[in-house]
């Protein structure tokens, strides 16, 4: 299998692996128990991780509060903020490319009452800072945009971002979890309030990610979306999957002491070959600012449901994985102004620092191949190569 839907998840390091092992079999004390060693134990593995992950992030370890994964955080932020701020206002504002835990969460905070503001996207996947200024009002309580695209990789710019929530004075949230480990961002310097982060993006384990929430002269304020015992300040209560925040400190370090050098050069030798061998295709947001190891590619007439089934030893999607067996055209795509053939006639994929050039050169062979049968045996095909469509 050439796997290339790292955006979805990533294959599980080594030295990630070997680090959680001790905590699943050897070291299984509960990390909230203090009396005895084996949860002191536990306890300094969870504060050694955390530090890794601020260190990463330019954070103080303080600032750095573990959850399940990005879509509980998302959750608990966006939630969270609502219930507290709204002596404030009910004013959000974000984008229709963000990811579904942001735009299903906030369909369900518009039914309490909250209002939300939907920023233009253009065709490369941006906003205008000038709509974004625009759209701050009085009652405004957070601008909620994400720092990378799961889907295009297309990257916005979060210090302009931070910069006009802060001088409004309005909280800003950045889903952060595509853009962490892959961009070298200084989040505490970049101006953000709060991020949120998977540890299964960037090598680690599933099912463990965390919340960055930034330590102002006036305390930010969310109401707990878990509430239990005092775990995580009583921010999040819980018994702590010791193994797992173990292994995404392990990968956070490993992002840092490691990074990969070669995603951008076998991104574009990718791109390159695919648009110079195969008629009719195009990237989506090729003039934006993206993530180096993300695709997102249109090949003209030909379904992405129909092309991924003959491409049996490459996996690759046709969105985001929460949304896969969605039927509808990407909501990042047409949001974008994609028309809704095209995005269904686009596959995204995603490489990491396991993937070879050996690797690419195979899966162009193979789509090649498919594209080619596929086109052969359509008559819409046949209608748009005679100019009748």
């Amino acid at each position: 299998m050439i796997y290339l839907d790292n955006n979805a998840t990533t294959r599980i390091d080594d030295d990630v692996f070997n680090a959680m092992l001790p905590f699943l079999r050897e070291e299984y004390g509960n990390a909230s128990s203090l009396q005895h060693k084996m949860g002191r134990t536990a306890h300094q593995a969870i504060e050694k991780s955390r530090q890794s992950i601020a260190n990463l992030i330019g954070a103080n370890p303080k600032e750095i509060f573990f959850t399940s994964g990005a879509t509980e955080a998302i959750n608990s932020v966006l939630r969270g903020v609502f219930a507290r701020y709204q002596a404030i206002g009910k004013h959000i504002i974000t984008t229709k490319t963000e990811h579904k835990a942001v735009l299903t969460t906030l369909e369900i905070l518009e039914k309490q009452g909250a209002e939300i503001s939907f920023l233009p996207i253009d065709q490369n996947g941006n906003i205008n800072l000038d709509d974004l200024e625009k759209s701050v009002r009085a009652d405004t309580i957070l601008i909620c945009l994400m720092h990378a695209n799961n889907e295009t990789g297309v990257v916005l710019p979060l210090e302009a971002i931070a910069e006009i929530a802060n001088k409004n004075n309005v909280l800003f949230f950045s889903d952060t979890t595509q853009a962490i480990g892959k961009l070298s961002t200084n989040y505490e310097t970049s101006g953000v309030d709060i991020c949120c982060f998977s540890a299964h993006k960037l090598h680690g384990p599933k099912g463990i990610g965390g919340i960055y929430i930034r330590r102002k002269s006036r305390p930010i304020q969310i109401e707990p979306l878990i509430t239990g015992g005092k775990q995580e300040n009583g921010f999040r209560g819980g018994t702590y999957d010791t193994a797992s925040i173990v292994g995404m400190g392990e990968a956070f370090e490993t992002a840092v002491l490691k990074p990969s050098t070669k995603l951008a050069e076998l991104r574009n030798y990718f791109e390159e070959r695919i648009i110079d061998e195969i008629e009719d295709t195009a990237i989506h947001a090729r003039q934006a600012i993206r993530l180096n190891n993300t695709s997102n590619i249109v090949f003209k007439h030909v379904k992405s449901a129909e092309l991924m089934p003959k491409l049996t030893n490459i996996a690759m999607s046709s969105g985001s994985a929460c949304v896969s067996g969605d039927r509808d055209p990407s909501h990042v795509l047409t949001a974008m102004g994609i028309s809704a053939e095209d995005a269904l006639c686009s596959i995204r994929f995603s490489l990491s620092k396991y993937t070879t050039k050996q690797e690419l050169d195979i899966a162009i062979m193979e789509i090649k191949s498919a594209v080619a049968k596929i086109r052969s045996e359509s008559p819409i095909w046949q209608l748009y190569k005679s100019n009748l469509l």
